[in-house]
């Protein structure tokens, strides 16, 4: 069965973000997942999980300097000392909130002459930060964005993202797959999980095409979680949707689930 992390990076936005985390748990989910935590300490964070008894399932690396569109660093030339602090300063959160997955941003791509070679700047630079993760038993995520939201980022389809897995060849370097991402650049989402699961670390969910609720548009998700649990796939599913309108409103398609677990 279905365990639903709320992402409060796009959900519950009609609260302050360190309220969102009771929000989630007043409407029964057991875990969250965000953006970015480092606009507030990590203790002071920590004390929202606990008071809400959440688990932290995952938030991504400092991305660099997104106000300015930056989108991840790890394949942007000269940027090494930087990037390398980013993963020391995710791992330092993850030590105190306690999640075990960091998503990797990859970076836009400055013009496609380039590509190449921010592709082996990239592996090198997951190479390094699955190594470091590892002694705290961390996985690094990487995922596929589709350009239609995010145009000119790196990474865009699931085949590549296994391969670059595959290339750096660490045990602790898995896939994100975003079910909203995917539909977008690719489809034939079941065929795609079926083939790619052993190397997925987290699945994300969304309507298709307007990011809303998950349950309209161009994908089943009923069907489509009932597959996903029929592989195996035991973690969490990122809610990362923006809401129609109020967030608790906009949840009766999750609730038959909610309840269930109750």
């Amino acid at each position: 069965m279905p365990r639903f992390a709320a992402n409060l990076s796009m959900m519950y936005t009609e609260h302050a973000f360190l309220d969102r985390f009771a929000a989630a748990a007043r409407d029964g989910f057991d875990a969250v997942e965000y953006l970015f935590p480092y606009e507030h300490p990590a203790a002071e964070i920590k004390a929202r999980l606990d008071g809400a008894s959440l688990v932290q399932a995952l938030f991504n690396a400092p991305p660099g300097n997104w106000a300015a569109g930056e989108r991840g660093m790890a394949s942007l030339p000269g940027r090494d000392d930087e990037f390398r602090r980013s993963i020391d300063t995710a791992l330092d959160y993850a030590r105190v909130l306690g999640n075990r997955k960091i998503h990797v941003m990859a970076g836009l791509v400055a013009h496609e002459a380039s590509r190449a070679a921010q592709r082996d700047l990239y592996l090198e630079r997951l190479g390094y930060a699955a190594r470091v993760a590892e002694a705290d038993g961390i996985d690094v995520l990487i995922e596929p964005i589709n350009t239609r939201d995010m145009p000119g980022y790196l990474l865009n389809r699931q085949d590549d993202a296994h391969a670059i897995c595959a290339e750096v060849g660490a045990p602790n370097l898995r896939v994100q797959f975003d079910c909203y991402h995917c539909q977008i650049v690719e489809g034939d989402l079941a065929v795609k999980l079926a083939r790619d699961m052993a190397g997925i670390g987290h699945i994300q969910i969304a309507g298709v095409p307007e990011r809303h609720e998950p349950d309209s548009g161009e994908l089943n998700y009923p069907w489509l979680l009932a597959r996903i649990d029929e592989l195996g796939y035991d973690g969490w599913i990122g809610c990362e949707y923006r809401p129609r309108a109020d967030t608790s409103a906009g949840l009766g398609w999750i609730r038959p689930w909610l309840a269930a677990r109750a």
